[in-house]
């Protein structure tokens, strides 16, 4: 997100998406930052609302692109920064300053004031920018949590305060706008935790975000109770819990939390004394608890007797993966906890109710529904709506939209660049539409490969022409397929070769035109033949 002020820019969160299903060979999206490549010297500063992925996730991808302006966090959300920072080799090359709520800090003509939220992650905040023309509040992801882990409430006073003061327009999280009622509170996870542990007569693993840091306070805590040793397994999950204990946000007796060089020696104590937490919430291929899973994991083995959490939703579009991660441990004899009717996790985003709170408390003239889904956006807007707030004060708006807000009123003036920019590997932006294309293509319907070898001075074929199948049929049960397809070509080869009259014994042959009329009589015939359309590639070397 984008404020704009004269000359003075402030971007909040630089979040990553995680790639959709046709998203194929994706690792990661991250913003279109072309919007502000002509305005780099008006960034003041980026302001992070808490340390989830989907906030910090882009920023070693952007930063460069923007000329690396000052990062405006929290303790623990610039702790995890600053890790994923120096892994990219950047941190050297950012200016991290940390901030406490409460504070207040000036960027340009716009000043921000921040006020803590409940989350799923400690010191998470919400932020009032005060501008020339109002104040603006940007709620963070938050929860009306009565019982947090960490005991440190959202704070109801500041938001009745903002209120008081006047804002102009709220930028709201609208995630959970379809669930009725409120969210329930970290503590049902704790009294699920301490049921599960007690009952449990082996090993307990437990998988959950890695950057879910109060998640893993209340496994450590259940531990303790229970006089079992903790062992983190997973690099990101040992990078987050390790920044979070040198801050202060994760404790644990002396002697509970085995040091990730030594998780060998939790397979010596008795079952009953062990507690794993590990990457792999989510069914990722390469997750620790997807290699136990698939008995792939050099360190752990699943074995009959264990009790595995999950505790985390699926994110859209993981469900096949974490179904299949769940079967392979019910294959191995483990018992698997998961979904809402265990409580073994809730929801750090707030629900129908607390959304309406927060619209009460701080009575914007506008609104803004952010974070979720577009049928998030419009629930949250019906919200707002029977709480009495004007349809044509709400502003449901997508990705690119400029809204223009002033004391006179606000409307979507134009809409700018804000596309998908992947990353695959080490690309960043070098694979766009037209390559998942060809994947979609290649994934469906497999590729035909046509090989011909040709006279350079004549034209005549020498060898060929040869056809490769990959994905498209199984070449040694198709043989009378493929000889027919050679045929094809050899017909459409014949066809598009023309003979220099100037010079008789000189073929002048367009081998794109060639190609072309290769690629358009092979495609129809397999179409024809087989009702498929792979992908079709023709290859003519000269000699």
């Amino acid at each position: 997100m984008v404020v704009e002020y004269g000359d003075d820019i402030v971007i909040i969160d630089v979040g990553v998406m995680f790639p959709e299903n046709e998203m194929l060979g994706v690792d990661l999206v991250i913003p279109d930052v072309t919007y502000l490549r002509d305005k780099l010297d008006h960034i003041r500063g980026i302001i992070i609302t808490h340390g989830h992925e989907d906030h910090t996730g882009s920023l070693p991808y952007v930063l460069p692109q923007i000329n690396f302006p000052p990062i405006w966090a929290t303790r623990l959300t610039a702790g995890l920064i600053s890790a994923k920072l120096k892994e990219h080799r950047l941190l050297d090359r950012v200016s991290i300053r940390t901030f406490a709520s409460g504070d207040r800090i000036q960027l340009g003509r716009l000043a921000a004031e921040f006020f803590h939220v409940c989350h799923s992650i400690p010191d998470g905040v919400g932020i009032a920018l005060e501008t020339p023309v109002g104040t603006i509040v940007h709620s963070g992801d938050f929860k009306f949590d009565y019982t947090p882990v960490d005991q440190r409430q959202t704070d109801f006073a500041k938001l009745a305060e903002l209120g008081s003061r006047g804002v102009l327009c709220l930028f709201s999280d609208s995630t959970h706008a379809d669930r009725p009622g409120y969210t329930p509170s970290e503590a049902v996870v704790s009294d699920a935790f301490d049921s599960i542990f007690a009952a449990a007569r082996g090993r307990v693993i437990v998988t959950t975000f890695a950057s879910l840091i109060s998640r893993v306070q209340q496994v450590i805590d259940a531990a303790v109770r229970y006089d079992r040793k903790v062992g983190v397994i997973g690099r990101s999950m040992v990078q987050n819990v390790t920044v979070a204990q040198d801050l202060g946000y994760l404790t644990a007796p002396p002697g509970v939390l085995v040091r990730p060089d030594e998780i060998g020696i939790l397979n010596k104590l008795p079952p009953r004394q062990v507690v794993l937490i590990t990457t792999g919430s989510q069914g990722e291929p390469t997750s620790a608890l997807t290699r136990m899973a698939n008995r792939d994991h050099r360190q752990i083995e699943i074995v009959p007797g264990d009790t595995v959490i999950m505790s985390a939703a699926p994110i859209p579009g993981n469900e096949e993966l974490v179904s299949r991660t769940i079967d392979n441990l019910f294959r191995l004899g483990a018992n698997v906890l998961w979904g809402h009717g265990t409580n073994v996790h809730v929801s750090g985003h707030a629900s129908q109710e607390e959304l309406k709170l927060m619209l009460s408390l701080i009575k914007p003239r506008f609104l803004v529904p952010i974070h979720g889904e577009y049928r998030h956006l419009i629930l949250h807007a019906r919200l707002a709506q029977g709480l009495g707030v004007p349809s044509g004060n709400i502003f449901v708006i997508e990705d690119g939209d400029v809204l223009e807000v002033s004391p006179d009123g606000a409307e979507v003036t134009e809409h700018v660049s804000a596309g998908y920019v992947f990353v695959d590997g080490l690309g960043v932006g070098d694979v766009g539409q037209v390559v998942l294309r060809d994947r979609q293509v290649l994934s469906q319907d497999g590729i035909l490969i046509v090989m011909i070898t040709v006279d350079r001075r004549t034209g005549m074929p020498i060898a060929g022409p040869e056809i490769v199948s990959r994905g498209f049929v199984y070449m040694r049960e198709s043989e009378e397929l493929i000889e027919r397809a050679r045929r094809q070509v050899q017909l459409a080869l014949e066809q598009a070769r023309t003979v220099s009259l100037a010079e008789p014994q000189q073929v002048d042959v367009d081998w794109q035109y060639v190609k072309n009329k290769i690629r358009d009589v092979l495609s129809k015939f397999v179409y024809d033949t087989t009702r498929r359309r792979p992908m079709i590639l023709p290859l003519v070397m000269e000699v």
